[in-house]
C-alpha cells in the first residue's frame, strides 16, 4: 500500500470509529429526548412523568423545555397560570424544530423531539418508544462525545476525528427536579414534578471533524442544577452525540 493510500484509509477508519464508537462494546447509542411542555397544559403532566422515567435511562439524555404560549390563556373561572419555568427562548427552539421536522412553525404540547430527527406527542409512550428504537438502530452517524471536569470547575468536551463532519456544540443547563403546586389554569389543584428543566442553551464551540477538546471554563451551577452537551448539525438539526456533564462540574452538588 502506498503512503497516500494508507493515509486515506486511516482517515476513513478514524471517521468510522469517531462516528460509530461508544464507550464500550454493546453500549446503546446515546439518544436525546427533548420534551416541550407547559405547566398550564392539561394534557402535559403524563408526558412530564414519562420524561422523568426516561431520565433514569443511562443511554438517554432527557431535557424538558417549558414554552410560554400557554401563559396568557384563560381557563374560565380558574383563570391563567404562568408556568414558572417558561420562556420565549424555549418556544423559539420548538418553533425551529417544527420548521425542520414538520415544515411548519406551528407548535403543540406535549411534544417530544427524538435526536433532532423525529417527533411525537410526548404522552404517547409507544410512539415515542418506537422512535427511540428507530434512532438507536437507523445507522445514522453518531459521535462518541465525552466530558471531563476541569480543576476550575469547568469541563473539557472531547470530540473524536470524523472527516467531513461539522456541527455546533451546545451546553444545556437544567434544574434536575422541581415540584410545583399549580393554583390556577387548566391544571389548578395539581402538584406537578418536573425533571431536567432547561434554563439555558448556549453555543460553546464548533466542531470541524478534527479530534480535539472544547474547554468551558465559565461554568457555574447552583445546587440542584446539572448540564448536558449536545453535538448537533446546525441550530436544530440531527443530534450527532450527547452526554451529561460529569459529577462536580460547575461546582454544584449532584
Amino acid at each position: 500500500m502506498t503512503p497516500i493510500r494508507f493515509a486515506l484509509s486511516g482517515l476513513a477508519l478514524a471517521a468510522f470509529v469517531g462516528l460509530h464508537a461508544h464507550a464500550a462494546a454493546g453500549d446503546k447509542p446515546v439518544t436525546v429526548i427533548e420534551l416541550f411542555t407547559s405547566q398550564s397544559c392539561y394534557s402535559c403532566p403524563p408526558a412530564e412523568a414519562y420524561l422523568g422515567e426516561l431520565a433514569g435511562d443511562t443511554s438517554i439524555v432527557a431535557l424538558e423545555y417549558h414554552v410560554d404560549y400557554w401563559d396568557k390563556l384563560n381557563y374560565g373561572r380558574h383563570g391563567r397560570w404562568k408556568d414558572i419555568w417558561s420562556s420565549p427562548e424555549m418556544t423559539a427552539r420548538q418553533r425551529d424544530y417544527n420548521a425542520e421536522l414538520r415544515d411548519t412553525r406551528g407548535v403543540y404540547t406535549p411534544q417530544m423531539v427524538i435526536d433532532g430527527r423525529s417527533e411525537a406527542v410526548g404522552s404517547r409512550r409507544r410512539a415515542v418508544s418506537n422512535l427511540i428504537d428507530k434512532a438507536r438502530n437507523d445507522g445514522a452517524p453518531r459521535v462518541a462525545v465525552t466530558a471531563r471536569t476541569r480543576e476550575d470547575g469547568g469541563i473539557d468536551i472531547d470530540l473524536p476525528a470524523a472527516a467531513g463532519t461539522t456541527a455546533n456544540v451546545w451546553l444545556v443547563t437544567f434544574v434536575r427536579e422541581h415540584t410545583t403546586k399549580v393554583l390556577r389554569g387548566e391544571n389548578h389543584g395539581k402538584t406537578l414534578t418536573n425533571h431536567n428543566i432547561v434554563r439555558d442553551v448556549r453555543k460553546v464551540g464548533s466542531w470541524n471533524g478534527a479530534a480535539g477538546a472544547i474547554s468551558v471554563k465559565d461554568l457555574a451551577l447552583e445546587d440542584g442544577q446539572g448540564c448536558a452537551v449536545l453535538v448537533q448539525d446546525g441550530e436544530v438539526g440531527p443530534v450527532l452525540g450527547a452526554t451529561y456533564c460529569p459529577a462536580g462540574a460547575g461546582g454544584a452538588a449532584s
